[in-house]
C-alpha cells in the first residue's frame, strides 16, 4: 500500500515574508514593551517554589478524590493550595503559601491541613520552604534560562556567524520576554514548571530557526548572485512546510495534554501551547528577517534587494 505524503502546500510557496518584516517587527517590539510593562506593573504570580509555603506528603487508606480534596483544603483560607497525586494512588502531595507572621502560623497552617485530611489520612512527609529558599530558586532559574540563551548563542556562533547569533539569540528573547508578559497578564502561578517550560520553549524555537539558517546558508553558496532579500524568502519559503508541520503536530500534542493532563500541568502547558506559536512566529519573521540588517552576511548584497523582490521567490 502506497504511503500518500502530507503536505501544508501543494507546491513549494513563495510567500512575501520579507516585505512584511516591517509591520513583524513593529508587532514584536509593541509585544515585547507590552509585555515589560504589564510585568513590571501587574507582577508575576509567583507560586510556592519562590515565596515560600509548606509541603506534605499524605498516605490514604483508599484513592481520594482529588478534586473534592483541593475543594475542601480550599475552604480553609490558607491561600494558594495545590493537590496532586504522588506515587501510589493512595498517596497525594499538597503544597500551601506561607502564612504571614511567624512560625506559629505557618504550624497552624500544617495543623489545619492535617486535620482537614481526616482520620483516615497519615501525614508522612511534611517540610516548610521558607522565604529565602524561595529566593534561591528565583535565582537559579534565572541563571538557567540566562545560561540556556548564552550556550544557544555560542552553538550558533560556532555552527554559523556571529550574525546569526545575534539573530537567533534576539529571537528567543522575543519568545521568553512575550511568554512571561502572558504570565503576568493571565494571573497564571509562575513557579519552577514555568522555568522548565521557558527553557523548553527556547530549545523548541532555536531548533526551527536554525533549520531556516541552514537553508540560508545553502542558499548563499548555491545562489550566490541572487539578492539577500530575495534570498532569505526563498529559504523561508522552502522551510515553511516543516516548520509549520511540526509546530502543528507539537501543539496537537499539547492541546491533548491542557484537555486530559489535569490542573497540576495545565500552566506547564499552556506556556508550551504559546510559547510554540510564538516562537513559529519568530523563526519565520524576526530571526531571518534580522539578517538583513547586517550587511556582513554577504559582501554581494545590494543596497536596494529590500524592498526589491524579484521572480527568484518563484519556484
Amino acid at each position: 500500500m502506497a504511503l500518500l505524503p502530507l503536505r501544508i502546500f501543494r507546491k513549494r510557496p513563495s510567500f512575501q515574508i520579507v516585505r512584511a518584516r516591517r509591520a513583524a517587527y513593529v508587532f514584536s517590539i509593541a509585544a515585547i514593551v507590552a509585555a515589560i510593562a504589564a510585568t513590571l506593573s501587574i507582577g508575576l504570580n509567583l507560586g510556592i517554589d519562590f515565596r515560600g509555603g509548606a509541603l506534605i506528603e499524605a498516605r490514604f487508606q483508599a484513592p481520594p478524590s482529588i478534586p473534592e480534596l483541593r475543594g475542601r483544603l480550599d475552604g480553609l483560607g490558607l491561600g494558594e493550595i495545590t493537590v496532586q497525586e504522588f506515587g501510589e494512588p493512595t498517596d497525594v502531595l499538597i503544597r500551601v503559601q506561607r502564612q504571614e507572621g511567624a512560625v506559629e502560623d505557618q504550624t497552624a497552617a500544617i495543623t489545619a491541613i492535617k486535620d482537614a485530611l481526616g482520620d483516615g489520612a497519615v501525614a508522612r512527609r511534611t517540610e516548610f520552604i521558607g522565604p529565602t529558599v524561595g529566593d534561591e530558586l528565583k535565582e537559579a532559574g534565572a541563571i538557567a534560562v540566562a545560561l540556556s540563551l548564552l550556550g544557544i548563542v555560542a552553538y550558533v556562533w560556532f555552527r554559523f556567524e556571529w550574525q546569526f547569533a545575534i539573530a537567533g539569540v534576539a529571537a528567543l528573547a522575543h519568545d521568553v520576554a512575550i511568554t512571561i508578559g502572558l504570565f503576568a497578564v493571565t494571573g497564571w502561578e509562575f513557579n519552577l514548571a514555568t522555568i522548565a517550560a521557558l527553557l523548553t520553549i527556547a530549545g523548541y524555537s532555536i531548533n526551527d530557526t536554525v533549520v531556516v539558517f541552514d537553508r540560508v546558508r545553502e542558499n548563499l553558496r548555491k545562489y550566490k548572485q541572487e539578492p539577500l532579500a530575495s534570498l532569505i524568502n526563498r529559504s523561508i519559503n522552502d522551510t515553511l512546510s516543516r516548520t509549520v508541520m511540526t509546530s502543528l503536530t507539537t501543539l496537537l500534542a499539547l492541546a491533548a495534554l491542557a484537555v486530559f493532563g489535569g490542573e497540576i500541568i495545565r500552566g506547564f502547558t499552556y506556556a508550551l501551547i504559546w510559547g510554540i506559536a510564538i516562537g513559529t512566529y519568530s523563526s519565520i519573521f524576526v530571526a531571518a528577517c534580522l539578517l538583513l540588517n547586517m550587511r556582513d552576511i554577504r559582501q554581494t548584497a545590494r543596497p536596494a534587494a529590500d524592498d526589491a523582490l524579484p521572480d527568484a521567490t518563484e519556484g
